[in-house]
């Protein structure tokens, strides 16, 4: 067209507010910490009665930590961070009361319904994995649809791709009293086709039940998902960026990982520099990948990891995302994380080759921490929203980027996540310069609800999704803390209360639904 020519008449319709993209709100809860009978939340009919009452509140998104099954042998205490199996679901999540409606347990094959208190991963590993193998075998050995759905399960390439390693590594790993697969006799070690071929056929038993039992927690998650996106509700998934060394990844992708290439223990290893949660740094110790091996392999690796975690969820949040601009290297023998080397990481190269493999890539970056251009350039470059954390907004005056009016659209707010205190924690806890910031910011006195001052902000924010947690919605204190970062016991934990728990959150659903029908999150 040319200037003074006729606009067509649905010119006025191109309103660029009422065409935004819908603003969302959420609430981060892993199932570990829902109400349940059996020392842990799970999958069965306390997850449904949390999905029921997230619709009520208008929430269209729940957030979970990674649902990877935590390594047992690394002393991580529970942690999803620290899984053995990127791909595999953790078994314990797998609810005994579904197996019973599914006729693979009975009523009486049910423990003792457990007082709810924190989450006792060994103790709880005692109880039900007894009972799941009990399930998993009936499955192996029945002649019935669950068996046909199984054997299709295990033969869908993006399942087959990383499931039979795992099987093969459980396997090896069960019979092996080793904390790491890299001191496992030679011929396990280096996967020779022949060590391999016994386990197969010796350890064939344990491997039918290890992927019966993956076929059980994805039939019931994928349920709850169905139930979730019926109900207009999206599972934010969350995928750490590095894997544990102990696992079935590293093992058998040994040129992918920064290894000895004789033994395949980890050269380098992952980590973060002194920062705020720590003096000397984070030594997180995963071994950290080898991207130019990587790269000449068109990142196949990422490539399957990335299909599984949209098989799980429908959007997710990649932890550490600096990592893939300039991610921290050290020695694997340090003792701390204070001497390390900065490296460049594969940026736009690694989405480029996952988004052609794909398509279609919704995940939010977590860009916390030492933030650099590159980082800010490689989030913007995939359109990918990056955090804002509000328990960070309150010290170094007003041009700090966590203050609501420094917020981007583009972003997700959070009052905390995972790795915070609850919000009345950090509150008790606050310098007295951060708790003035807030009393001016927000015209608050020391006895108004603080808890619910911070969700309001964020769910007032411009950005586009807020996710407030279910302790700070429940106004709990440091006592509910999830996780305390560069620590290694006596996290992940935290569960929200007896069976009934849920119901009895009438008032806080009503005042929750109020604020997102206010600021337009509804």
């Amino acid at each position: 067209m040319e200037v003074g020519d006729d606009l067509p008449a649905s010119y006025t319709e191109d309103d660029p507010f009422k065409n935004a993209p819908r603003r969302r709100a959420g609430v981060l809860l892993h199932p570990t910490s829902l109400p349940g009978p059996f020392g842990i939340g799970d999958l069965g009919p306390q997850a449904f009665a949390f999905i029921d009452w997230l619709h009520a509140t208008g929430c269209t998104l729940w957030q979970v930590l990674p649902l990877v099954p935590p390594g047992r042998k690394s002393g991580e205490d529970g942690s999803p961070y620290a899984g053995q199996d990127a791909n595999c679901g953790n078994t314990l999540l797998i609810s005994l009361e579904e197996l019973v409606k599914d006729g693979l347990l009975k009523g009486a094959d049910l423990p003792t319904p457990m007082p709810v208190k924190k989450v006792d991963f060994t103790a709880v590993a005692r109880t039900k994995d007894p009972l799941i193998n009990k399930a998993a075998k009936a499955v192996v050995t029945g002649n019935n649809q669950l068996k046909e759905e199984m054997d299709a399960f295990s033969k869908k390439p993006e399942i087959a791709v990383w499931l039979e390693d795992a099987a093969l590594f459980a396997a090896i790993d069960n019979v092996v009293d080793e904390k790491c697969w890299w001191n496992w006799p030679v011929p396990f070690r280096d996967r020779h086709a022949g060590a391999l071929e016994e386990v197969r056929n010796n350890q064939k038993e344990f491997i039918d039940v290890f992927v019966a039992e993956q076929f059980l927690f994805q039939k019931q998650w994928q349920a709850l998902h169905k139930y979730c996106n019926s109900k207009g509700i999206r599972i934010v998934g969350d995928m750490p960026i590095y894997v544990g060394g102990h696992s079935a990844d590293v093992w058998a992708n040994r040129d992918q990982f920064e290894l000895d290439k004789a033994t395949g223990a980890p050269l380098l290893v992952s980590g973060v520099p002194p920062d705020a949660f720590s003096d000397t740094g984070q030594l997180w110790g995963s071994p950290l990948y080898d991207w130019k091996a990587m790269a000449k392999d068109a990142y196949s690796w990422w490539i399957n990891r990335m299909k599984r975690a949209f098989d799980l969820y429908d959007e997710f949040r990649i932890d550490h995302f600096r990592g893939l601009a300039g991610y921290w290297a050290i020695a694997a023998d340090s003792k701390t994380a204070m001497v390390g080397k900065w490296k460049r990481g594969p940026r736009e190269e690694l989405f480029n080759a996952v988004k052609s493999a794909v398509g279609k890539i919704d995940i939010i970056a977590e860009d916390l921490g030492v933030i650099t251009g590159d980082v800010v350039k490689l989030r913007k470059a995939i359109g990918a929203p990056g955090m804002a954390v509000l328990q960070f907004a309150f010290g170094g005056g007003p041009s700090n980027p966590y203050l609501l009016h420094n917020h981007e659209v583009d972003q997700v707010v959070y009052p905390g996540t995972h790795d915070n205190d609850t919000t009345l924690g950090w509150w008790k806890r606050a310098s007295e310069e951060e708790r003035a910031t807030v009393r001016r910011y927000f015209d608050v006195t020391d006895e108004t609800d603080v808890s619910w001052v911070i969700m309001k902000a964020a769910i007032s924010s411009v950005a586009r999704t807020a996710i407030l947690t279910m302790q700070d919605i429940m106004g709990l204190d440091n006592s509910a803390r999830m996780n305390t970062p560069a620590t290694q016991y006596g996290n992940w934990g935290w569960r929200m209360g007896e069976v009934g728990s849920i119901e009895k959150l009438d008032k806080e659903s009503k005042r929750l639904h109020e604020l997102l029908v206010q600021f337009r999150r509804c």
